[in-house]
């Protein structure tokens, strides 16, 4: 098969399932496993595709948001591992933000009691306040489709605090155009949370990697990356320019 039918199929299977397996490529071409990677390389590089673990998945729009149930559902086992692991770096005593995100969720039921949480998230008060730990929550107007507290009144509310840690969710993660999201009243917020903390981390499983939304956050350079497994040479791009951490169980 020509390489350009090659290409042909692997973007039209792309376009009907939005993420393929390597072995479905192999199967569907009649081609081998390293002809298959260098094809999926080429078309990543072309900005047609992007490579996740162990096969390739469309890119999403610069605009596009998933609500909070979508991304709950979305890559849940992995993003359970990253959560604990995440949690494993907070010491008793340490003041943290914890952004709105899906994955955010996640650390809540892992978390020491003996710390101080400031969050933008409406959806992780139940469980903050279950487990007893003292929990602030910035004042602003609460986006409806991930229950963020965003905003000037956000922006003006978290400026009062300092903070040993903060931990996020993003929706693009690119060696160059670092760490982004579609809306940019919450991009400000992000930002401004890593600038006051000591340590910034990032939680994103692999399906957020070469990703690049709408709104910048930060250089990648600016937090620590923790994530499931990833394609060897994909990891390699980042460690270049930031620390990352990759959990494998």
């Amino acid at each position: 098969m020509l390489e350009t039918e090659r290409h042909e199929k692997i973007l039209k299977l792309l376009k009907e399932k939005n993420t393929v397996k390597i072995h479905e490529l192999v199967e569907l071409t009649a081609s081998s496993e390293s002809t298959i990677r260098r094809d999926l390389t080429y078309l990543e590089n072309r900005k047609f595709l992007k490579r996740v673990h162990g096969g390739a998945a469309r890119l999403q729009g610069k605009l596009q948001e998933p609500s909070m149930i979508e991304k709950s559902s979305k890559n849940h086992q992995a993003k359970q591992k990253i959560a604990k692991f995440a949690v494993g770096l907070i010491e008793e005593g340490d003041s943290i933000y914890l952004d709105a995100g899906s994955t955010i969720l996640e650390m809540i039921p892992h978390l020491p009691e003996n710390i101080v949480v400031v969050t933008n998230g409406m959806t992780h008060l139940p469980l903050l306040l279950e487990k007893n730990i003292r929990t602030y929550l910035i004042g602003g107007f609460v986006k409806p489709s991930t229950k963020a507290i965003i905003g000037r009144d956000a922006w003006a509310s978290l400026q009062h605090y300092r903070f040993d840690k903060c931990f996020m969710g993003v929706n693009g993660i690119h060696p160059h155009f670092g760490f982004t999201t579609p809306d940019q009243e919450e991009a400000t917020i992000k930002e401004l949370a890593i600038s006051l903390s000591r340590e910034a981390f990032i939680l994103a499983d692999d399906s957020k990697f070469t990703e690049v939304a709408f709104a910048k956050i930060a250089d990648i350079e600016a937090a620590t990356i923790i994530t499931n497994e990833l394609e060897r040479d994909i990891e390699k791009q980042y460690e270049e320019k930031t620390v990352i951490k990759v959990v494998t169980s």
